[in-house]
């Protein structure tokens, strides 16, 4: 397993390997040794073949962190030096940014829905900050005003009336507006995700209509097409959840290929604490891989470090809840969890492309009270929802609004000090195993 100690992850070895060690600290100096440990945890390799990892994404969603700096929020390297917050990230061997985009996540009076206020000004912030320390964007479109997930894939406000071909347009015109907006500030998008968890609903459509997966598919190609034109070399995706349900992801997959939904990546969530195994995980996603030769991914993921509530708003992960397999909720559980899922997609999935973990820079905006924080996440939208989106999703956001919900699995403590896990992308870009 990865050992955390002293400030490094490292790999934990078997006493067989560390009396090969101690013979070869017999036959060298001790200064040698220390020469020899530091070229083997080296992780910026400066011959490029030597980094197995050099095609492999190590991606993070941080679409909040312009909301939580305008909240106060600032962020420390492992010096204690503040930093910005994506040269931390890049140090320690991330190389792919996701953002989520929005089309207007405000209220007639300019309030914000929270969240992020993820718009596509936003997008735009970001995807410039991760040019600037060489990481590409990928570009989460939702398709609503607000979170889209499995339970709810609601239309933008000035969309919801649109007839299907009328949609397909504005979806189509939108893409491409955002996705110009974005290169000409100096993003450097390598992918364009067309829907988020869209598990058999998106921007509005259900297939449990009649035709439902005929407008779905008209919609998505409608996206597809926007990113052919204006970034042809990006790779296209769609993203799905719930692996462990059985035959899932071969449905959808047979109803994108009945429809000829033009996609590059099959990009699927993985929470281990609601989706079933990673042997599970790399099943389905390898059987995607094999029978419709398509690239696969994960693009999300997170794992607790504790179980503490910093912000005075309940966690998704909170106290009560059940470890996932054999991982604990420590920075040690944490980093051998992102291994895991990480060596899983690489190593033992066909076509896998990459890992994106979800919101690891999300903290809390205080710690002295909750009204305190209310007032921020009012303000600048830096939890998960505003009073605001009630106007817009009145059973969920409108009676649970308020804090982060997650800051316990972000890599950041509530005071914005980098952690010890996120050493672990350091030590898989070196081609560290367990």
């Amino acid at each position: 397993m990865l050992v955390i100690k002293n400030g490094v992850i490292m790999k934990k070895v078997r006493n067989s390997t560390i009396l090969i060690i101690l013979a070869f600290v017999l036959l060298f100096s001790f200064c040698s040794c220390e020469k020899a440990m530091e070229k083997e945890y080296n992780t910026t390799p400066t011959d490029a073949k030597d980094n197995i990892m050099l095609d492999f994404i190590l991606g993070m969603d941080v679409s909040c962190v312009p909301a939580l700096e305008a909240s106060g929020v600032k962020y420390y390297d492992y010096d204690g030096q503040e930093k910005d917050v994506f040269e931390i990230l890049n140090s320690n061997g991330i190389n792919y940014i996701r953002v989520r985009v929005w089309n207007d996540p405000f209220n007639a009076q300019g309030f914000g829905y929270g969240g992020g206020n993820c718009d596509i000004d936003n997008a735009i912030e970001i995807g410039v900050r991760a040019a600037k320390y060489g990481m590409k964007l990928l570009v989460d479109f939702h398709y609503s005003d607000f979170w889209a997930d499995p339970g709810k894939q609601k239309a933008p406000k000035k969309w919801e009336n649109l007839a299907i071909d009328e949609k397909a347009k504005v979806l189509h015109d939108y893409t491409k507006d955002c996705l110009s907006k974005l290169q000409k500030a100096g993003a450097d998008i390598g992918m364009v995700q067309i829907g988020n968890e869209t598990n058999g609903a998106f921007c509005g459509e259900s297939s449990e209509k009649n035709g439902g997966w005929e407008r779905i598919s008209k919609l998505m190609n409608a996206g597809s097409e926007a990113v052919r034109e204006i970034c042809p070399e990006a790779m296209v995706a769609v993203h799905f959840t719930n692996p462990e349900k059985i035959g899932n992801y071969e449905y959808f997959c047979k109803n994108l290929e009945y429809y000829a939904v033009d996609y590059d990546v099959f990009a699927s969530s993985y929470y281990p604490y609601w989706h079933g195994t990673l042997d599970n995980l790399s099943k389905v996603l390898s059987d995607v891989g094999k029978k419709y030769q398509k690239k696969v991914m994960v693009a999300e993921t997170s794992y607790a470090y504790t179980l503490k509530n910093s912000d005075f708003h309940a966690n998704t992960i909170g106290t009560g809840a059940e470890i996932a397999e054999n991982y604990s909720f420590t920075e040690q559980g944490q980093a051998d969890f992102v291994h895991d899922v990480v060596d899983t997609i690489k190593n033992k999935t066909t076509n896998g492309i990459g890992v994106f973990y979800w919101e690891g820079t999300w903290i809390s905006v205080g710690n002295d009270s909750y009204e305190k924080n209310l007032a921020v996440w009012e303000k600048f939208g830096s939890g998960w929802a505003t009073s605001y989106a009630a106007e817009y999703d009145a059973e969920d956001a409108g009676k649970w609004f308020g804090g982060c919900a997650v800051e316990n699995q972000a890599f950041f403590d509530e005071k914005g000090r980098v952690t010890e896990a996120l050493k672990v992308y350091k030590l898989l870009n070196s081609g560290g195993e367990k």
